[in-house]
């Protein structure tokens, strides 16, 4: 059996299980979390929970702060799916754990796919703790998970991203935050590998090329469900200045005690947003 031919078979499988787990519900929404921001999960009623290793071909993950299980419920009375915890392109060169989550997701019914991450403001206006809507992202990971042979029952070899961060969605994201009176910046996120964070002369250059943030996820996300037709809306929780901003010294640890001060108002704004984005 090729990598691909695996590929197809774990993504078969593992949507048979998780549509088992699901037992006759239909999310249209599910919600990838950050670094940090796992507690979203258990705001979830009647939670189903399914670890990642029940489901053939996801992520194994490694880093702290992403637990690696699926958690399927309702989020103020919509259905939904939660994911905690994704795998980073600095822990593997290999897109395909990344690639099954996602287009498992597809194949359960999801339409709508929202990304949330752990970010380095680079604007003195966007400050810790605070949120950010994704409007537009710029890839400089150095590569994309959608390179190599295409399997056209996912998506075409060519897509379009122009409207790759959901205008129609990202606007009732905005209504959701004016409604709770939880400040919501905008801004384009630039995702660099990882795992080191940025240099101060890196950060110069993501400002000059017009980034407001920086994280190392989500884009490789972002592209994969564009790819397979999932509409993409996103959200970054601010943990830190970027390198040369501030003085502060940056550290995982670091990025997951800032995290978990803006979690509260993340997890009210997405609370707040699922009914909108499921109308």
């Amino acid at each position: 059996m090729t990598e691909s031919q695996l590929h197809l078979a774990n993504v078969k499988r593992s949507g048979e299980i998780l549509a088992a787990a699901l037992a006759g519900r239909a999310p249209k929404i599910a919600i990838i979390l950050g670094s940090g921001l796992g507690g979203l999960a258990d705001r979830i009623e009647r939670a189903v929970t399914v670890p990642y290793a029940e489901l053939p071909g996801f992520p194994v993950l490694t880093v702290m702060g992403h637990t690696g299980a699926l958690v399927a419920g309702l989020l103020n009375g919509v259905p939904v799916i939660v994911l905690k915890g994704r795998k980073h392109f600095y822990e593997t060169d290999d897109p395909y754990p990344l690639k099954t989550m996602v287009r498992t997701l597809r194949a359960v019914g999801v339409e709508t796919l929202f990304l949330s991450n752990a970010a380095g403001s680079l604007r003195a206006s966007i400050g810790v703790s605070q949120l950010m809507l994704i409007t537009d992202h710029i890839n400089f990971l150095g590569l994309n998970p959608l390179t190599g042979a295409n399997d056209e029952s996912f998506g075409p070899r060519f897509f379009g991203m122009s409207d790759a961060w959901d205008p129609q969605l990202s606007a009732k994201i905005s209504a959701a935050a004016a409604q709770e009176k939880i400040p919501l910046h905008r801004g384009v996120y630039l995702a660099f590998r990882g795992p080191s964070f940025e240099t101060p002369a890196e950060i110069r250059m993501a400002q000059i090329w017009g980034a407001d943030a920086v994280g190392m996820s989500s884009v490789p996300e972002c592209l994969i469900a564009r790819h397979c037709g999932l509409k993409v809306v996103g959200v970054s929780c601010i943990t830190n200045m970027g390198a040369g901003l501030s003085d502060e010294q940056l550290t995982h640890a670091h990025t997951l005690e800032n995290a978990a001060k803006g979690a509260a108002d993340f997890e009210r704004l997405v609370s707040a947003a699922v009914p909108l984005l499921a109308s």
